[in-house]
């Protein structure tokens, strides 16, 4: 990336800051930190410890946390005492806001982490938050990756993630029986901030699939065909998705809890938007995906998942989807 300008290495020496060689990564020995336990997070780490590493915690609310603690996870009171514990420190919060607090922050996970650490940021963040974060952990000669995932809660807990990765790839290498807890599509990108990148192409894919998903099966209640049958004709077929297989169900049978709440994808399209703005792009689909995400908001939708946008299309057409007979 043009952007991403690497503090050499002799500069590094040359401040009394020197690089020790990529710790080598297995359960047993190697200790987690892990900030954020929400939707996908607990699982994440839950997977981790399954696979035997041993973990240190934190959330913002610690009741979220709590079945982690049961299991066997500690507890610690920031994300600096986070690092302090641990040998690789990962994160999965809201906002680049909050990943901005929880990595660079005075209590962030960068001031407790020593030299030879790593730290994983697995939020889909900023591009340019990433490579500013790696370059303010090179001078700490502290490792630092941004592996934004895709897949939803429901990857999240059969540890069939895709996980997109950006940063130093030795470090991306070493890092790999974490990857194989809780991922089942792991592909290194390039350096810092290719990972986010990558998410965005995935978060685009996603918006305008979405639209055509529930305008589908709006269609399809409209003409009085039975949903589920339906979706045994077209779901294998060249129309099929990950969407419409895991969402179109859900949205059938009015669920609307979240995979991905529909205020975090507001954010990711927004992010989008914003890059293409810099690289001079017109993205007409994404633009309206994130409009008609808005209304879905707007509606009172923001803490469901992003399959929620079935209800503020089906409102356009006063077709009250929720208590259709």
């Amino acid at each position: 990336m043009d952007d991403c300008k690497y503090i050499d290495e002799f500069d590094l020496k040359d401040k009394g800051i020197d690089f020790m060689a990529i710790p080598t990564i297995q359960p047993g020995t190697t200790k987690i930190g892990w900030i954020g336990t929400g939707v996908m997070g607990a699982s994440m780490v839950g997977h981790l410890m399954d696979a035997g590493f041993s973990a240190t915690v934190y959330n913002r609310s610690k009741s979220k946390a709590e079945p982690l603690i049961q299991k066997g996870a500690s507890w610690a009171d920031s994300p600096k005492a986070v690092a302090e514990a641990a040998d690789v420190i990962f994160s999965i919060v809201g906002f680049p806001t909050d990943v901005r607090e929880v990595i660079l922050g005075e209590d962030g996970a960068l001031a407790g982490a020593s030299e030879g650490k790593i730290l994983v940021d697995m939020t889909t963040s900023d591009p340019s938050l990433a490579v500013e974060i790696a370059e303010a952990a090179q001078t700490k000669g502290v490792y630092s990756v941004d592996a934004p995932v895709s897949g939803g809660d429901v990857g999240a807990k059969n540890g069939t993630l895709s996980i997109m990765i950006g940063g130093d790839e030795a470090v991306v290498d070493a890092l790999k029986p974490c990857w194989d807890a809780m991922g089942k599509t792991i592909v290194y990108q390039g350096e810092a901030g290719s990972g986010q990148h990558t998410k965005m192409v995935n978060q685009i894919l996603i918006a305008t699939n979405m639209i055509g998903v529930c305008e589908a099966l709006l269609y399809g209640y409209k003409a009085g065909l039975d949903l589920p049958t339906v979706l045994q004709s077209v779901g294998s077929g060249a129309a099929g998705s990950w969407s419409l297989s895991n969402l179109g169900p859900r949205i059938m049978d009015n669920n609307f809890d979240p995979g991905f709440f529909v205020e975090h994808f507001i954010k990711d399209m927004g992010i989008a938007l914003a890059e293409a703005k810099k690289m001079n792009l017109s993205l007409p689909g994404l633009a309206l995906g994130h409009q008609l995400y808005m209304a879905v908001q707007a509606q009172g939708h923001g803490r469901d998942g992003t399959h929620a946008l079935q209800l503020a299309l089906a409102s356009l057409s006063n077709v009250d989807w929720e208590n259709r007979s």
